[in-house]
């Protein structure tokens, strides 16, 4: 859907009042540019509900998912796109993922302790709660296909810098983006991207040779004329924010995807893990006859008795 240069057009069914949890994809025609907008609130606040998140490492996490979001949307995949960082702070693992259908989850391990103390140091949330470590990337499609992995350091102060830096290292289109989020005990959590690229192979029938660069140079510079408080606002519809920034330059309006949060476990795949496991060494983890695991995601328990464990050791036998 087109939008003039004077009024934005879009499906209101998807971009009314209020905030919302999805990705939107839009192009800017003049500028040879494709991007997307994404927010995260009530998908957050899942994620969140039951794991006591210090308000920092809700806010990593909550830009975690959002870049997450983003990220999945450079390429056309069926199965699972995965975030995730790992490092030596007090925050040592970042996790988000997402499925082609939208279907999302996040997690964070941390240290409390030693997330007490980093605060209490200068600098910014990435080098003082992640330390030194790694941003993966990673796309599976199913045990029939082969697992794209792509994996930089952890640079910079935040988690579009670290983004950033990715893009920058590997052969990716040239890319620009902002990532910002809000932990809030009234309104809840909030988190919201803008990401913009040159667009692929088609530049050269776009924007003249000769003024792609500054094409470029204009998108990154009105791009970062956007404030925090826009991108989170539930004022401002994400159609409203691009006319904002983009309406001198053509921009158009993709259908939105929604996101959800989901956790995929279940008591079969836990109870498969387990049965990939040396019979004794899962039978030293029983108290009181029963075997008890958590998932991290969701923090739903799921408990096997000693007929659970049998059956479970009996069905891989018989396999």
């Amino acid at each position: 859907m087109p939008v003039s240069d004077h009024q934005p057009q879009v499906d209101n069914t998807f971009d009314g009042a209020g905030f919302g949890n999805f990705i939107q994809p839009f192009q800017i025609e003049d500028l040879g540019l494709l991007g997307r907008i994404i927010r995260l609130d009530t998908v957050l606040a899942s994620a969140f509900e039951r794991q006591n998140y210090p308000d920092e490492v809700a806010q990593l996490l909550a830009e975690t998912m959002a870049m997450t979001a983003s990220l999945s949307g450079i390429i056309k995949f069926d199965g699972i796109f995965t975030l995730q960082t790992q490092g030596d702070g007090p925050v040592n693992l970042l996790m988000a993922d997402i499925t082609s259908d939208g279907d999302m989850r996040g997690y964070a391990r941390f240290h409390e302790a030693g997330v007490v103390e980093a605060l209490g140091r200068a600098g910014s949330l990435v080098p003082k709660l992640l330390g030194a470590g790694h941003l993966a990337l990673t796309v599976d499609q199913g045990p029939e296909t082969e697992r794209y992995q792509g994996i930089v350091e952890l640079t910079g102060g935040s988690i579009a810098d670290c983004a950033q830096a990715y893009f920058s290292q590997s052969e990716q289109l040239e890319t620009a983006v902002i990532v910002v989020s809000e932990i809030s005990a009234d309104a809840g959590p909030r988190s919201a991207a803008l990401m913009v690229q040159r667009m692929p192979g088609e530049a050269e029938e776009t924007v003249a040779r000769d003024m792609e660069d500054e094409a470029w140079h204009r998108a990154v510079v009105l791009m970062s004329s956007i404030k925090p408080e826009e991108l989170l606002s539930d004022e401002l519809s994400a159609t409203q924010v691009l006319y904002r920034l983009y309406h001198e330059d053509g921009v158009r309006i993709y259908p939105q995807k929604q996101v959800r949060h989901t956790c995929r476990c279940s008591r079969e795949k836990v109870g498969n893990t387990l049965a990939s496991f040396p019979r004794a060494e899962i039978e030293e983890m029983a108290d009181n006859g029963v075997v008890t695991v958590t998932c991290e995601f969701c923090k739903t328990d799921y408990r096997f008795g000693k007929e659970d464990m049998a059956d479970l050791f009996e069905s891989v036998a018989d396999v």
